[in-house]
C-alpha cells in the first residue's frame, strides 16, 4: 500500500461496528480510513439475491429491536441518510400445536391477556422493569459499570436476569404459552436455556419489543450499512474495499488501528504485537454454537394456521418450552435435534421492495454444532410446515448455506458462530478478557471493536462506539 500522511485511526473491517468506530472518531475531527476485504461493506448487515433475481435476502441479521435501541445510532439521525424503519403491528409471535399464537406488541396489558392464566404474574413482572428500561438499557449495551450509575433499577433488573430461562419461565409462569413465548426469545443467548444469565436474553428482548418492538430496515439490513457509510463519508471518511488485511505491516502509518474481529484473527493480524500472557487469553476465548441458514424465494405468504403469526416479521418455530430446551442443549452438546428451533423472518408482509410483486421471501436460521457441515434444510421446512401447512409448495428457490459456510463467507464467523464468541456467564460482560477496557490490548494502538467486546453480538454498533472511546482517551 503506498505511503501516506499519519492518520489518526485505521478501521480493519466494515461491519456496524467498525463503521461506528470509524464515525465516533471521525465526529471528534480525526482522520480515519476503513479497511474492507470484501467487495462490499456491511458485515452482519447485507441483503443480496440469494436465491432469484427480484428476491432480496438479509445475508445475517434481519430484525433490529437493537439498532432502534442503541443509544449511539440514536445520535446519528440516520434517516437523514435513507435509513426508514418498519414497524410490524406484533413485534414477535410464537405459534403453537393448537394452532394458535402467543405474542408480544407494544401494550403489555394486550400481551398480557394473550397469556391465558399468566397475564398477571407478566404484568407484574414486566410493567416495573419496562418503567427502568430507559436506565438500564445503556448500561446493558456496554462495558458493565462499576459500581452501576443506576443500582436499583439494575438490582431489579439482575434479581430477574441473572437466571436460566428454564428456571425463569417454569417458576415465574404456570402455563405452557408464556413459558414457550419466554423461551423463543432467551433462545437468542444461542446457549442451553438451562445455563445462568439465559433469562437476560428473554428479559431484555422482551422489554425491547415492549418499548421499541422488532422493526425492519425498509429495503433490507444494507440500508443500515448504507446509512453508516454516507454518514461516516459526510465526515470526510474513506472506506476502501476489498483490501484484505493480514499484517499490521500493510496498514499505512496510524495512531491507532481498531479492528472488528475476533480475538482469532486479532492473533493472526497483530500477534507478533501481543504479550504471550494476553496472547493466550485470546487463544482460550471461547466460540459459541454455530448457526445453519436457509432464505426462500415464495410464491406467496406464508399460510400461518396462527392469524398472529401473519402481523410480525418475527416467528419463534418451536413448540413448547421443553421442546426448545431440549433442542438447544442437544446442539451444544455437539448433537442435532431432529425438531430444531427455527428463528424465522417475513420481511415481505412489511417491505414490499424484498420480492417482486406477489412473491415473498423468508429468512430462517437453526442452531447447530460449531463447524457442523450437515444441512438443516429439511429439518426447518418440516418444523415452518408443522405450524404452517401448504409452506413446501410455496418455495420456488431456497439458498442454505452450512455453519461452515457461513464462516466462509464471513471470516468473523467462526465456525458458524455469529455472536462473535460464546456470551455464558464466563464471557458475558468479560469478553475478550477481564478489563476494565476490554476493547484496549496491552500493544500501543491497537484496539479490538467487534461483537467479542461488550455487549456482545446484535447490530447496535455500541463495540465500536466504545472501542472509539477507548482510542480517543490514548490520543488526548
Amino acid at each position: 500500500m503506498p505511503s501516506s500522511p499519519l492518520l489518526d485511526a485505521v478501521i480493519v473491517g466494515a461491519g456496524p461496528n467498525g463503521l461506528a468506530a470509524a464515525i465516533t472518531l471521525a465526529r471528534a475531527g480525526r482522520s480515519v480510513l476503513v479497511l474492507e476485504a470484501m467487495q462490499t461493506i456491511g458485515g452482519g448487515t447485507r441483503t443480496e439475491e440469494l436465491t432469484l433475481p427480484g428476491f432480496k435476502h438479509d445475508v445475517c441479521s434481519a430484525i433490529h429491536p437493537l439498532g432502534v435501541e442503541s443509544p449511539f445510532f440514536r445520535s446519528l439521525s440516520l434517516e437523514k441518510f435513507g435509513l426508514k424503519w418498519i414497524y410490524p403491528p406484533l413485534a414477535v409471535a410464537h405459534p403453537l400445536d393448537d394452532g394458535s399464537a402467543a405474542f408480544i406488541n407494544a401494550s403489555i396489558e394486550e400481551t398480557a391477556r394473550n397469556l391465558d392464566g399468566d397475564g398477571r404474574a407478566y404484568q407484574r413482572l414486566f410493567a416495573p422493569l419496562l418503567r427502568n428500561w430507559e436506565l438500564i438499557m445503556p448500561e446493558f449495551l456496554g462495558p458493565f459499570p462499576l459500581p452501576p450509575h443506576h443500582p436499583f433499577a439494575m438490582a431489579r433488573f439482575g434479581l430477574s436476569a441473572i437466571r436460566s430461562a428454564h428456571g425463569f419461565a417454569n417458576s415465574h409462569f404456570k402455563g405452557e404459552r408464556a413459558r414457550a413465548l419466554f423461551a423463543g426469545i432467551a433462545a437468542h443467548s444461542m446457549l442451553p436455556l438451562e445455563d445462568p444469565l439465559t433469562a437476560s436474553f428473554g428479559v431484555a428482548m422482551s422489554l425491547m419489543a415492549h418499548s421499541v418492538g422488532w422493526p425492519l430496515a425498509q429495503g433490507g439490513s444494507r440500508s443500515i450499512t448504507d446509512a453508516l457509510a454516507a454518514y461516516f463519508c459526510s465526515l470526510g471518511g474513506e472506506i476502501r474495499t476489498e483490501v484484505l488485511v493480514e499484517s499490521l505491516e500493510q496498514l499505512p502509518p496510524a495512531r491507532s488501528v481498531i479492528m472488528d474481529v475476533t480475538p482469532r484473527q486479532l492473533l493472526k493480524i497483530a500477534g507478533d504485537r501481543l504479550p504471550s500472557g494476553y496472547r493466550r487469553k485470546m487463544e482460550h476465548f471461547r466460540y459459541g454454537v454455530g448457526v445453519c441458514k436457509v432464505d426462500f424465494a415464495l410464491d406467496g405468504p406464508i399460510p400461518w394456521k396462527a392469524p398472529e403469526c401473519r402481523q410480525t416479521a418475527t416467528v419463534h418455530v418451536g413448540g413448547t418450552l421443553e421442546e426448545i430446551s431440549a433442542g438447544e442443549r442437544a446442539v451444544s452438546r455437539g448433537e442435532y435435534f431432529e425438531q430444531p428451533f427455527v428463528l424465522l423472518a417475513q420481511q415481505s408482509l412489511f417491505d414490499p421492495s424484498r420480492a417482486p410483486q406477489g412473491k415473498h421471501t423468508a429468512w430462517a436460521y437453526c442452531h447447530v454444532p460449531n463447524g457442523s457441515t450437515v444441512d438443516m434444510t429439511d429439518r426447518i421446512i418440516a418444523q415452518i410446515e408443522r405450524f404452517a401447512p401448504g409452506f413446501r409448495e410455496l418455495i420456488l428457490a431456497h439458498s442454505t448455506r452450512t455453519a461452515v459456510e457461513m464462516a466462509q463467507y464471513n471470516p468473523n464467523y467462526i465456525g458458524g458462530d455469529i455472536n462473535g464468541g460464546m456470551q455464558d456467564w464466563r464471557q458475558f460482560f468479560t469478553r475478550p478478557t477481564i478489563s476494565l477496557s476490554p476493547y484496549t490490548t496491552p500493544a500501543k494502538g491497537i484496539y479490538l471493536c467487534s461483537s467479542s467486546t461488550p455487549p456482545g453480538g446484535g447490530v447496535h454498533g455500541m463495540c465500536g462506539y466504545h472501542a472509539a472511546q477507548a482510542a480517543l482517551r490514548k490520543m488526548v
